[in-house]
């Protein structure tokens, strides 16, 4: 059979799921039966869910969870979390708890300013252009106020626009480089439209432009977008204590403890290969906020990683120190968020994940995954320099692999209690699960 197809995107979603089980899945008779057991049975959800993206066939699940007692800036919230990974939730909840006694964490927007860019080529005399620039920047910003009256009511809008020559790095390539500040908004259709209007001004006004020669008249746009590299959208998140607190275990000083963290926290600011992990748990809690909250966790996770490269080294986003007997473990991170628009008031559980927040701006929003993002590095780290990370990861694993098995409740109650002492490894559960069995 054909593995090419006209017209995929007029079938409807059966005839959809009929072409690719008939096309792609010989081996599995229950595959129709799988994708639509998914299908949700309040028909105008459903639709709701089909109309996101094109070619929707079914509804992928991931656990929607909440982790309780964080203490931010002084008030208490119960961050919403979506993710499949054993352990996210339970780590941040308990980290969130551990700090909840010691004074909480502490949150603060740094700045909001996000990035577009123009990028054109232009083989002409570089004093020229500039002239040309000074000339049509009032003209660029008047034609692209139908797009952006309502922001500026708002306090919103363009802050700047500034011609950058890049000519160094490719023959003849410029960047109109634009800042802008969206508010609520994550902004990215608005950054767009007015880029768009930019370019379009830029290029349409070089005719009427008297000191270009009749080459230099033809600017060449290559392309208008929005950058996700937001290093000046930035929070900054902390916890801080006395040293002699840091410590739940009467076998390990508080003092020890903090040393060995804070090893740990510098072997990741200098090793990358550790930096990448380290960084990764971060986003654990992070991007489990964003997805709860319909926010975009693929544009946060490339701006993080371009940011914790930005001196020419990938390192940690994380940094830990002791300073007159107080521990205090921080973090700055560039997260451009948006709490209106998009999928946050259209998908119900964004907007009773919002709900649970509060009703949050942007700005209290980004504090929030900052401080989810630094609580989840904290139990990591906490679990990495004591007991290892493996003991509280595998427990919270033990279940997955039980119902991988087809284990029945019983199965798994006696199994839960058994392991409670002993380690968890895959083996050792199928092993434990046969002998039960037997």
């Amino acid at each position: 059979m054909s593995k090419t197809i006209s017209g995929f995107s007029k079938l409807s979603k059966s005839e959809k799921i009929d072409w690719i089980v008939n096309t792609y899945i010989f081996n599995n008779e229950n595959a129709k039966d799988i994708l639509k057991q998914y299908w949700n049975s309040n028909k105008q959800l459903q639709q709701l869910h089909d109309e996101f993206i094109e070619n929707t066939i079914t509804n992928y699940y991931l656990p929607f969870g909440v982790a309780p007692n964080f203490l931010i800036n002084g008030k208490t919230y119960t961050i919403p979390m979506a993710i499949e990974e054993s352990s996210v939730v339970a780590a941040a909840s308990k980290a969130a708890k551990f700090w909840l006694d010691r004074g909480g964490f502490k949150a603060e927007v740094i700045s909001t300013k996000k990035i577009g860019q123009v990028h054109f080529k232009y083989n002409g005399n570089p004093e020229l252009l500039k002239t040309y620039f000074s000339y049509i920047k009032p003209k660029l910003i008047k034609d692209a106020q139908p797009i952006t009256v309502n922001m500026e009511k708002r306090g919103g809008g363009i802050l700047d626009i500034e011609l950058r020559d890049k000519t160094t790095d490719i023959e003849n390539y410029y960047q109109l480089h634009v800042s802008f500040e969206t508010l609520d908004a994550m902004g990215a259709n608005f950054i767009n439209s007015c880029l768009e209007q930019f370019a379009k001004t830029f290029k349409s006004e070089a005719l009427n432009f008297e000191a270009f020669s009749t080459e230099e008249k033809h600017i060449e746009i290559i392309m208008s977008i929005l950058s996700n590299y937001v290093p000046e959208c930035l929070v900054r998140a902390e916890v801080s204590c006395a040293v002699k607190d840091l410590t739940e275990n009467n076998n390990v000083s508080g003092e020890a403890f903090a040393q060995k963290f804070i090893q740990a926290v510098n072997i990741a600011e200098v090793e990358p290969y550790r930096a990448v992990t380290h960084n990764k748990g971060i986003m654990n809690g992070i991007d489990a906020v964003v997805l709860a909250t319909g926010n975009d966790f693929r544009a946060i996770e490339a701006g993080v990683h371009a940011y914790a490269a930005r001196n020419g080294k990938y390192s940690s986003l994380s940094h830990a120190e002791i300073k007159d007997g107080i521990f205090t473990f921080w973090m700055e991170i560039p997260l451009a968020l948006g709490t209106v628009g998009g999928l946050t008031g259209l998908h119900p559980l964004v907007k009773l994940a919002l709900e649970m927040l509060g009703k949050p701006s942007a700005k209290a929003l980004m504090q929030i995954v900052a401080v989810a993002g630094l609580a989840q590095n904290f139990a990591a780290l906490r679990s990495l320099t004591t007991t290892g990370i493996q003991q509280g990861h595998m427990k919270m694993h033990l279940m997955n692999i039980l119902n991988q098995f087809g284990a029945s409740p019983s199965e798994k109650e006696n199994l839960v209690k058994h392991f409670k002492t002993e380690t968890v490894t895959h083996s050792a559960v199928v092993e434990a699960l046969e002998k039960l069995r037997r």
